[in-house]
């Protein structure tokens, strides 16, 4: 098992960034495909990015392409979400999750393990 932490999360202004990282400890974090989600008041849970397991791919939701920036570093058992040019629609508590089966996904049902989630609030 992997247990995530998220943090970086906040208020912030209409075009404004944040980076929100995601902490594993448990299982050895280079076995998981991982992800974010996000899910906003009144709405589904939504993918927004995922990246294999080595970092060698990764996946935007049309909504992230070309503001958001998901990485890794296996070392140091960490993720992370560069967001940038950041709208009041992406006001969501953020999810990070990891995927044992080291197929990239985008549904939220295919993977295991979820954080806790963090508040991303962007102000208009």
């Amino acid at each position: 098992q992997v247990r995530l932490v998220e943090s970086g999360g906040g208020w912030v202004q209409s075009g404004g960034s944040l980076r929100l990282s995601c902490a594993a400890s448990g299982s050895t974090f280079s076995d998981y495909v991982m992800g974010w989600f996000r899910q906003a008041p009144g709405k589904e849970r939504e993918f927004v990015a995922t990246i294999t397991w080595d970092g060698g791919a990764t996946y935007y939701a049309e909504s992230a392409k070309g503001r958001f920036t998901i990485s890794r570093d296996n070392a140091k058992r960490t993720m992370w979400l560069r967001m940038t040019s950041l709208k009041p629609e992406d006001t969501a508590v953020y999810y990070c999750a990891a995927d044992d089966t080291l197929r990239a996904s985008t549904d939220s049902l295919d993977f295991d393990y979820w954080g806790q989630g963090i508040q991303v609030t962007v102000a208009s």
